[in-house]
């Protein structure tokens, strides 16, 4: 390994310079958004305490040696993780089949039976209850905004959820399998993190890990900007997670998307000491290239198709919802300057009704809620789920045009 590629990713003031995955390549910044919240799975209370919100800086660059992609402008010290951050996704059906298939293809493929598995990054533990349900496997989760106390059951006894983000003082943990889901995105420093997870498994080279992500291709093709927001400071392509995970010590199983493309998914194993690092192919890198260079025109011409919407729903006096409340529906709300045309965000998960979103404030409310507001336009916040939605209006009588993002 080179000397230039031991080097830490370099900040000049608040911006990175330096890929913080490669460690040699320079990050170009190529998508700005000036103004959105830090934080937006945090439940608020109040519509002031949502629209007093903290806000943060997006300048997406790009590393043209590894087509990694992250916020140069990432605080990480103004987000915060913690018992208030409501993410799960566990209240939709079409979530819970893809869980519960996933859970099942790796007990199969890894033999995850009377096993100890660990998943870091754990949120609320539903996946390491079904690897411990399904498997009889005994679970260590580690997570900053664990809730314990919403895991019942049998299989709850087997699982020990760890208030904590993960760090070396967890690598003497004894673990047969590690499970890492949506959280690689959230960290700044993605070698250092891959890193210390392989340096935690030591000699154990069959000892599988699993990570799941956002997929960005998909994100540049298509001008997602719903999915940029500021918690996610990290994106990753299948090209540049392999070569991250190489230069970090690991041999790919298995890469590919799930879920609509929307998720990227890694099995490998620890390369055994001493083991050079396969180099992986960088012909994707090309057409990466071309899709960032193009992003900017492409993405005003979406964000324009967008506010030309909102605006017409408003001058013929439309009533205006959206459905989901999450990251990606802060991240849409924040887009357009009029807030006052989505009057309310819809969401499934009881934790979250009540609350408010995040600088923009509309009131968090039910499905049920729809019946008295009466809407003629919902936006489905994932397209995913966009025929579970339909039949829940169906359900309660109601017809309103339906757009997905």
């Amino acid at each position: 390994m080179s000397d230039t590629l031991e080097q830490p990713a370099v900040h000049a003031g608040n911006a990175i310079r330096t890929c913080p995955a490669c460690r040699h390549g320079t990050m170009t910044v190529f998508h700005q958004v000036t103004r959105t919240p830090t934080n937006s799975c945090i439940l608020w209370e109040t519509p002031e305490e949502a629209k007093a919100a903290g806000t943060g800086e997006v300048k997406l660059g790009f590393c043209d040696s590894c087509g990694f992609i992250c916020n140069t402008a990432f605080r990480p010290e103004i987000v915060e993780y913690s018992a208030r951050y409501e993410e799960t996704q566990g209240f939709s059906g079409t979530f819970n089949a893809f869980h519960h298939a996933l859970a099942t293809r790796l007990i199969e493929k890894h033999d995850l039976h009377g096993k100890t598995v660990l998943e870091i990054g754990c949120g609320k533990g539903e996946f390491l209850m079904l690897l411990s349900e399904l498997g009889g496997n005994r679970g260590i989760g580690i997570d900053p905004g664990v809730r314990p106390e919403r895991l019942t059951g049998e299989a709850a006894k087997r699982v020990t959820l760890i208030p904590d983000f993960y760090s070396e003082k967890y690598s003497d943990l004894d673990v047969d399998f590690v499970a890492c889901k949506m959280t690689l995105e959230h960290i700044i420093e993605p070698f250092d993190f891959v890193s210390k997870v392989r340096k935690g498994l030591g000699h154990r080279t069959e000892t599988a890990v699993f990570f799941q992500i956002p997929e960005t291709l998909r994100i540049l093709r298509e001008c997602a900007f719903e999915d940029i927001y500021y918690e996610h400071c990290s994106y990753f392509t299948p090209g540049s997670l392999s070569r991250l995970f190489a230069a970090a010590g690991f041999r790919t199983l298995d890469l590919r998307t799930e879920y609509g493309e929307q998720y990227l998914t890694i099995e490998a194993y620890p390369n055994p000491a001493g083991v050079p690092p396969t180099e992986p192919p960088t012909a994707d890198l090309e057409e990466l290239r071309e899709l960032v260079g193009s992003f900017p025109a492409r993405m005003a011409a979406k964000m324009q198709t967008w506010r030309e919407r909102l605006e017409g729903w408003r001058r013929e006096g439309k009533r205006v919802v959206i459905w989901g409340s999450g990251s990606k529906a802060v991240s849409f709300l924040t887009s357009f300057g009029s807030y006052g045309d989505v009057s309310h965000a819809v969401d499934i998960n009881p934790y979250r009704q009540g609350a408010f979103v995040p600088v923009t404030a509309q009131p968090i409310v039910t499905p049920r809620n729809l019946q008295t507001i009466k809407p003629d336009v919902v936006i489905v916040m994932n397209a995913i789920y966009e025929c579970e939605i339909r039949e829940s209006l169906a359900d309660m009588g109601l017809t309103p045009e339906v757009y997905s993002l």
